[in-house]
């Protein structure tokens, strides 16, 4: 029996992985000193990686090229929209100097929240795309718009800074400071840092479920290249925290892919764009804006 793209079968077996795999993640990235961890994110955001692509193959196989493709597109823009949401986590963490182990105890928490809110987000989503025609084209106009505000600003330049302004106001006078190692926050503050991910975070997915609509309509491909791609976000933060400063031009091929995707939602009904091409767009794009930062000097002022 079908069940939102996919059988009973699929479902439960993809949420058992995703069980197992948040179970593995906690046993790895909690234990061991910095460097230890550090070497265990690169080693499970490579894992992640390779398991995504396992799973277009495997959809491949079973469910025929498309979907495989789909799954693959839907999962490389999710990901690469991710980067720009570390921007704002790294900001968040700086402001408060949040402990190590805090950091983690928050992403952990926050990818929880994050895979809920994918679900209900993807369930509306579809729903009103197969009912009404014309929210094609609210959310193609909704992910231009989105493209501009990243062309116009600088990721997460202007995320979180008064809830963090407010944050160390309220809660950091009389907290434990480890130094280098930062801050442990109480319970009280810690839920409140909490909340501002999942609140950052929902932001982030109003952009970017839209953004992977774009490229499939089968709930089970969206929510599983979606699930995929958050799975790696603690990870992936950690792997990153060192060198996002050197991907200062990335949101600008995130807006070249948020406006593609757009165009694509804009102009379905007049121009058909294959999933390979749009598979082509994503991967040059991001290739490009992130050897353009590493070659590009920064701008400096005085």
């Amino acid at each position: 029996m079908m069940i939102a793209g996919a059988t009973l079968t699929y479902w439960i077996g993809f949420h058992v992985l995703v069980v197992v795999l948040l179970v593995v993640d906690l046993a790895i990235l909690q234990r061991g000193t910095h460097s230890t961890r550090l070497r265990n994110a690169w080693a499970w955001t490579i894992f992640l990686a390779t398991l995504a692509c396992g799973f277009a193959l495997f959809l491949s196989k079973t469910q025929g090229r498309e979907p495989g493709l789909e799954f693959f597109s839907g999962y490389l823009i999710e990901g690469s929209l991710s980067v720009d949401n570390l921007f704002v986590f790294l900001l968040m963490f700086r402001s408060l100097r949040l402990h190590e182990d805090e950091q983690h105890r928050v992403l952990m928490w926050g990818v929880l929240g994050a895979i809920l809110m994918r679900a209900a987000f993807i369930a509306v989503g579809v729903s009103l795309l197969n009912r009404f025609a014309w929210v094609e084209y609210v959310f193609g106009a909704f992910l231009l718009i989105a493209a501009i505000r990243l062309l116009r600003h600088k990721a997460g330049e202007e995320s979180a800074p008064g809830i963090m302004k407010w944050l160390q106001r309220r809660f950091l006078s009389g907290v434990q400071d480890h130094g280098q190692a930062g801050v442990k926050l109480g319970m009280p503050a810690l839920l409140f840092v909490i909340l501002a991910v999942e609140a950052t975070d929902l932001i982030f997915a109003i952009d970017s479920i839209p953004a992977v609509l774009a490229v499939s309509r089968d709930p089970f491909i969206v929510y599983t290249s979606n699930i995929f791609a958050i799975l790696g976000l603690r990870s992936l933060y950690f792997v990153l925290a060192g060198m996002l400063d050197k991907l200062r031009l990335l949101h600008y091929g995130l807006a070249v892919i948020l406006a593609f995707v757009a165009l694509k939602m804009l102009l379905v009904h007049w121009i058909e764009v294959p999933v390979t091409v749009s598979l082509g767009v994503i991967l040059t794009t991001l290739v490009i804006f992130a050897i353009a930062s590493k070659l590009i000097p920064a701008k400096t002022h005085g």
